[in-house]
């Protein structure tokens, strides 16, 4: 029973049910003893009609089941005949087996779940504590971009009191990259372990410009526009400090984010992303709101045209620097900027000097010439570019962003209080939106998966919580249904 022969395998049939017939006297040592029987045993097939009826059977489970821990063909036989006392489905052989892989199981389990306890501990605590420190340093790196900035800005525009030469002043601030390479090597050195000589470690940044190096021809075509691009951005904005107040040149320079945005777009094929488009809208509107407020008068539609001039040259730099030579490590950048104040100094020294002879930026004598403010305004500068490109390795990058943003405040504050200018309904508007538009450009390229899920997660503790509440008022329906029994039997009475 239970047992199918093939048509023309009878005798085979019988054979392997004779054979599946164990002797109690006879009990083989090896499995070549009973290799006839394994060998027919290909030819038992279980017949479906009596599996619901022997599902408990441990011997026709086994033998059809490939799902219950079988790793070998002796195994299967050796739990198909029982030889040797090996069944591993009777409760006392299980508990052998527990016994030795395991003496103590719940003293490993508390074990391991103390230990993974611990661990998890650690790992929340070290989470915890680095997501700190970031955030601390983010604090002070964004009160640095903010006052390094909003400090260079106000500077300028004292300097330019004594000192009306803003080509002049960029050259001289440009200049002072130099220290760019110096300034990091001796991080380097009381940083890391492995400590090189400067001629090693320069080297080793120089592989960022290509096999080959800092070549004549590597510093023409790459290093070169970049120098340039990086005077006319300073030179602009400083020169758009002339023309207008500090607050519309720092709120509208904030507007080089959005350039960046589209720049990248149509340069790039970076994704898009419809909430920066949205930003870049704004960013213009709040261009035109701003030139509206002062009533389109000559002086300051020049300005703003400077300062978005600086902010399109600020987006070119970057989106040419991704470009051409992809991202860069801080010693590679220190070194690049570092081989654009050799530019500066090699090929744009020239321009003041023609400036100078020709009386566009001319001084009486160099004993007015403010170096106070000059270095003043040097070091500020410095020091906000390298909490830009170096902040980074403290904290994260949104948060230096924002430094930029926090310097429109600031410098409103102190135009309040040393200019004359109106904040009308206008430009605070337009400072709003331009600010607005910066903001949503911070935003990372996948914040509409986070909020997706973070109002999937809403509806669902909604959800959660809605039954519960029913819950309780169904448990409360029959219990006052109770209570009203037996004062209704008790009126009946």
């Amino acid at each position: 029973m239970g047992i199918r022969e093939f048509p023309n395998g009878s005798a085979r049939g019988k054979a392997a049910t004779l054979g599946m017939r164990r002797s109690p006297d006879v009990s083989p040592r090896r499995l070549s003893d009973i290799s006839p029987q394994l060998r027919q045993l290909k030819y038992l097939v279980v017949d479906e009609a009596i599996k619901e009826d022997l599902k408990w059977s441990r011997s026709v489970e086994d033998l059809t089941s490939a799902s219950v821990g079988l790793t070998s063909i002796e195994e299967r036989i050796l739990r198909i005949t029982g030889y040797y006392g090996y069944q591993p489905w009777a409760a006392s052989y299980k508990r052998d087996e527990r016994s030795r892989e395991s003496p103590a199981p719940a003293e490993a389990q508390m074990q391991a779940g103390a230990e993974g306890s611990g661990r998890v501990n650690r790992c929340c605590w070290k989470c915890s504590v680095t997501q700190l420190k970031k955030i601390f340093w983010g604090v002070a790196v964004v009160l640095g971009v903010c006052s390094s900035w909003s400090g260079s800005t106000q500077l300028a525009k004292l300097t330019f009191k004594k000192f009306d030469a803003p080509f002049t002043l960029t050259w001289f601030a440009t200049n002072w990259n130099f220290l760019f390479f110096p300034l990091y090597y001796l991080g380097h050195v009381f940083k890391s372990t492995e400590k090189q000589s400067p001629k090693q470690r320069y080297r080793e940044c120089c592989r960022f410009f290509g096999d080959n190096g800092l070549t004549l021809k590597v510093f023409f075509t790459k290093a070169a526009p970049f120098g340039v691009l990086w005077t006319l951005t300073n030179y602009l904005y400083l020169h758009a400090i002339k023309k207008i107040n500090t607050t519309d040149v720092s709120v509208l320079f904030c507007c080089n984010k959005a350039f960046v945005f589209l720049l990248s777009w149509i340069v790039l094929r970076d994704r898009f992303m419809g909430v920066r488009i949205v930003a870049a809208i704004f960013a213009i509107a709040g261009i035109v709101m701003m030139t509206y407020a002062d009533g389109f008068h000559s002086h300051s539609v020049i300005g703003i045209a400077l300062v978005v001039g600086s902010a399109s040259m600020s987006a070119l730099y970057k989106v040419l620097f991704k470009l051409l030579l992809g991202s860069a490590k801080f010693g590679e950048a220190a070194l690049f900027l570092s081989v654009l104040a050799a530019f500066n100094v090699l090929f744009i020294t020239c321009i003041p000097v023609i400036l100078y002879f020709t009386k566009v930026e001319y001084w009486s004598s160099f004993d007015i010439v403010p170096w106070g403010n000059l270095c003043g305004f040097s070091i500020l500068l410095l020091t906000f570019n390298i909490l830009l490109n170096f902040g980074i390795a403290i904290t994260y990058p949104t948060l230096i962003s924002l430094g930029i943003v926090l310097s429109v405040p600031v410098n409103a504050v102190v135009d309040h209080y040393t200019s004359e200018i109106v904040f009308n309904s206008v430009r605070v508007i337009a400072i709003i939106i331009i600010g607005l538009g910066f903001l949503l450009l911070l935003l990372p390229e996948e914040w509409d998966v986070w909020v997706i899920k973070l109002l999937t997660r809403l509806k669902v503790r909604k959800k959660e919580e809605i039954p519960e509440g029913n819950g309780d008022i169904a448990s409360g329906l029959p219990n006052k249904s109770r209570r009203t029994r037996p004062s209704m039997s008790s009126f009946a009475h």
